[in-house]
């Protein structure tokens, strides 16, 4: 118990200002004897029912994507965190967090059954009255109903409450009417329950639970898709359009509550579903470099081979670790506030919202991994990968959605800042204080007195000096450029990259530090390979983001005296990276794939 008030000691967003303890940070290697039975049944499930009709999917075969949903709800893969009560299993986020990563190396049934799962159910579970509930849940959970989403509009996307699909409430009280058309949305071919935004009389943005079959409710064709071919993908029209009464969610003109709020738990578990992506197309490519022999030897023993194999590894291990340690705060906040009397709903979002700054890190970071993986696998399998015979060359089309939607990356990366300072200047972030205390250092004399002792002194030095990397030139971005700032998107997203890169580090640090604690350094040998080659890359990405943001809105002397600190704080010794990516290269062809 005591490690959970710990772990939920740290708010959103703390870490930037506080240091983590790592045998109260949750890691992989936690997971329980039934987690991993949940990730071993996600993985059959796709070698037995997805991969083997994967064309049959892609040429959207009528029937099939329903079909293998039903059979995901057979198998309680759609209702794994859904209350007991509503016909759900009733496990943990981190479980619920599992099966969507289990589930992400399925291609085009991972954006189905994450749409469905998530988008498409959860609308209804956290916002809809009782009645609601009993009514569309159970049949959600088992997958005998799906269910979609529609807030994209032809002309609103980023601006989602720029929507133009309008809601009045017909002479008679009993309907509102709804005119519009939505765009985009994923599931509307063959779903049975769809999450609708409209503005009732024009100013009130508001969800409703539209079924399929109302008056005036139709959809268009299937769209033609660079990749996640298999993905139903339609239009939605609304012509008097007439919606019961009791079918409105949440409140009349609350709807910005339930789509942003939904959200937040999106964007984290598309990493999930990104990151088993890329484990399998990692394995995939892995597993090619073995036997595909150039000047008679396997190409999986070139140099320039290994690196690539070594930097997939990298990015997903520690992609991996920030994971599962955001999705375990969400579920201690879940429970702190179950405890305190709240709602299962309440109490899961206000999990969510507390971590929104991590889920929108997660978000960008588990998507820019996966493009890495399949675009780095597509250079393994060379000319063969530009050809459909092989399976990665439908990942590298299938990846590229993952940056657009559940908010652009764009977007999440702007929002990431705007969130820590909107936290601050509410008072429920001291960044004040540290950000001083930086500043009085770099007027300072560098210290060289004696260095820390103990394990990974030298690391957590690293993770605390890019933290004041971060503190410094947001701090002046923010007194130079005052209400300015949030006009000026490139040095947010620069600060926002230096913010990605140090929580990373952090996660992998506090991961490293908790195996080494319980089994010895010895056995961590890899995992600090991994580790230390992270840090090491990071230092000079963070340098640079850093520098560009100064450059952007500092000159002369101050300039100079911030580049000065912006080195100090961005440097690292020297690290053999080539020589730890040929060890960690090594591990992943003996093991046949990634299995860290």
């Amino acid at each position: 118990m005591e490690s959970t008030k710990q772990t939920n000691a740290l708010k959103g967003g703390e870490w930037l200002i506080k240091e983590s303890n790592p045998l109260d940070t949750f890691i992989p290697e936690d997971m329980n004897e039934e987690q991993k039975m949940v990730m071993d049944m996600c993985s059959q499930f796709l070698d037995t029912e997805i991969l083997p009709v994967l064309d049959r999917i892609d040429k959207l075969e009528p029937g099939l994507m329903p079909s293998l949903l039903e059979k995901a709800g057979e198998q309680g893969l759609l209702s794994t965190s859904m209350p007991e009560q509503y016909g759900g299993l009733g496990k943990d986020f981190v479980t619920s967090t599992l099966v969507n990563e289990g589930l992400g190396g399925g291609y085009s049934f991972s954006v189905a059954v994450a749409a469905h799962t998530g988008i498409g159910t959860l609308p209804i579970l956290y916002f809809g009255t009782e009645a609601q509930k009993q009514k569309y849940i159970p049949k959600l959970a088992t997958g005998e109903w799906k269910g979609a989403y529609g807030l994209t509009e032809p002309n609103s996307g980023s601006d989602a409450l720029g929507a133009k699909t309008m809601a009045k409430l017909s002479d008679d009280g009993k309907y509102y009417i709804l005119n519009g058309q939505k765009c985009w949305i994923t599931n509307g071919g063959f779903a049975d329950v769809y999450t609708v935004f409209a503005k009732i009389d024009g100013d009130k943005f508001t969800g409703f639970i539209v079924e399929r079959g109302f008056e005036g409710f139709t959809q268009g064709p299937e769209e033609h898709k660079m990749g996640i071919k298999g993905s139903s993908t339609v239009q939605l029209y609304f012509q008097d359009c007439k919606v019961p009464v009791e079918n409105l969610l949440g409140e009349v003109g609350k709807g910005h509550l339930i789509a942003f709020n939904i959200l937040n738990i999106g964007r984290l578990k598309l990493c999930a579903a990104a990151l088993g992506g890329s484990k399998r197309a990692a394995t995939t490519s892995i597993q090619y470099a073995k036997t595909r022999e150039q000047f008679k030897l396997p190409i999986a023993k070139f140099g320039a081979i290994r690196h690539k194999m070594a930097e997939m590894a990298i990015r997903m291990w520690v992609c991996e670790t920030a994971l599962y340690r955001t999705a375990k705060w969400i579920d201690n906040q879940e429970h702190t506030l179950s405890a305190e009397g709240k709602s299962f709903a309440e109490a899961l979002l206000g999990g969510a919202e507390e971590y929104a700054i991590e889920c929108s890190i997660l978000k960008v970071y588990g998507s820019e991994v996966l493009d890495f993986v399949v675009d780095e696998g597509v250079q393994i399998h060379g000319g063969n990968g530009f050809s459909d015979e092989y399976v990665i060359s439908k990942g590298y089309r299938d990846s590229r959605i993952n940056r657009i939607y559940e908010g652009t990356n764009e977007i999440n990366r702007l929002l990431t800042v705007d969130m820590v300072l909107k936290r601050a200047m509410k008072g429920k972030l001291d960044l004040m204080t540290p950000a001083m205390a930086v500043q009085k250092e770099l007027m300072s004399i560098p210290d060289f007195g004696a260095e820390e002792e103990g394990a990974f002194a030298k690391e957590r030095k690293y993770i605390a000096n890019f933290k004041k990397a971060i503190l410094m030139v947001a701090g002046a971005a923010v007194q130079k450029l005052m209400m300015q700032l949030d006009k000026e998107q490139e040095i947010l997203m620069n600060i926002a990259d230096m913010a990605i890169e140090t929580f990373n580090a952090e996660s992998a640090l506090l991961r490293v530090m908790k195996l080494a604690e319980t089994q010895g350094e010895a056995a961590v040998s890899l995992q600090s390979d991994i580790m230390r080659t992270y840090l090491y890359d990071a230092a000079d990405r963070i340098n640079k983001a850093g520098k560009d943001a100064l450059n952007s809105f500092s000159e002369g002397d101050e300039l100079r005296m911030m580049h000065i600190g912006l080195k100090r704080f961005t440097k690292v010794e020297p690290f053999n990276t080539k020589d730890a990516r040929r060890r960690i290269s090594d591990r992943l062809v003996a093991d046949d794939g990634y299995h860290l």
